[in-house]
C-alpha cells in the first residue's frame, strides 16, 4: 500500500479554535497520565536537567494556574526574574519553572492529580476566552530560531506543546505507554514539522514511524536528505532532549 507524502508548505496551520480543542484533550490525557503515578516512578529521572517525575508534575500544575489566571501570570513572571539566575538562564519563564515547583512542594504526591484536575478546565476557559487582539499582540522575543512572535504563539499551542512534551518525558522516564492517536498526537506533530521547516529551510523527506507518524516532504526532495525516525524521538530531537544529526541537528524550541 502506497502512503501519501504530504508536502509541509500544506499542512494547515492550528489555530486558535483547533487549539484550544486539542488542549482539553491534552489536559485530560496529562491528567490521565498523572494518575497512573505511584510512589516509585515520583521519583525517577527525565530527560529534563535536574527534574524528576514529581518535579514535571508540579511544574505542569503550577503552568496550568499561571494559565488559568492573570494575577497569577504576573506573580510567575516576576518571581521568575528573580529566580533565573539560579538557573543561569537569561529567560524569566526557567525561573517560573522553578517557582512553580517551589510553590507546591509540601504537595502530597497523591494529591497533584486532583490539583491539577481542579485547574486544567480553569486554565482552557482562560485561554479560550482570551479575546483576539490580546492574542495578537506582539509581546513575545523567543529564543531563537522562534524569535518575536505575537502572544498567540504561546497562548494557542506554545503551552500545550509543553503539556505534550512533558507527558513524552515521563512516559519515557516510568515506562508508562503513551496514548497516542493519528488525530490529536499526529495533528500536534505535523504542525511541529510544518513549523520546524520553516526555521531552517532545508529539504528534506521525513518517514515518521508510529500512531501519530507520517511521511512529509520540504522542497522538491532532490538533494534532500531521507530521515527515518520515530514521530515521538522527532519531538524528543528537535527540543534537544536527544542528539540530532543531519537536519535534525536544526533545532526547534519544544
Amino acid at each position: 500500500m502506497m502512503t501519501m507524502t504530504t508536502d509541509v508548505t500544506t499542512i494547515p496551520r492550528i489555530g486558535h479554535d483547533e487549539a484550544m480543542r486539542i488542549t482539553a484533550t491534552e489536559f485530560d490525557r496529562t491528567l490521565a497520565l498523572l494518575q497512573k503515578l505511584d510512589g516509585e516512578t515520583w521519583a525517577l529521572p527525565t530527560d529534563c536537567d535536574r527534574w524528576t517525575v514529581r518535579d514535571i508534575a508540579l511544574h505542569l500544575l503550577g503552568a496550568a494556574e499561571a494559565n488559568a489566571s492573570l494575577p497569577e501570570q504576573v506573580r510567575q513572571m516576576r518571581k521568575g526574574s528573580k529566580l533565573k539566575a539560579t538557573v543561569e538562564s537569561p529567560y524569566w519563564w526557567d525561573g517560573a519553572n522553578e517557582y512553580q515547583i517551589a510553590k507546591h512542594a509540601d504537595l502530597a504526591n497523591d494529591g497533584i492529580a486532583a490539583a491539577y484536575a481542579a485547574i486544567a478546565p480553569k486554565a482552557t476557559k482562560a485561554r479560550t476566552k482570551m479575546p483576539k487582539v490580546v492574542r495578537s499582540l506582539p509581546v513575545l522575543n523567543l529564543p531563537e530560531p522562534v524569535g518575536r512572535k505575537p502572544l498567540a504563539y504561546l497562548s494557542d499551542m506554545g503551552f500545550t506543546r509543553d503539556v505534550w512534551m512533558h507527558r513524552v518525558d515521563i512516559c519515557c522516564a516510568t515506562g508508562i505507554p503513551m496514548e497516542l492517536t493519528p488525530e490529536h498526537d499526529g495533528r500536534i506533530i505535523a504542525d511541529i514539522v510544518a513549523e520546524w521547516a520553516t526555521t531552517h529551510g532545508k529539504p528534506f523527506t521525513l518517514e515518521l514511524d508510529g500512531p501519530a507518524g507520517g511521511h512529509y516532504q520540504s522542497g522538491s526532495g532532490d538533494g534532500g536528505e531521507h530521515v527515518e525516525i520515530d514521530a515521538v524521538e522527532l519531538t524528543r530531537t528537535l527540543s534537544g532532549r536527544l542528539a540530532g544529526t543531519g537536519v535534525l541537528e536544526h533545532p526547534l524550541p519544544l
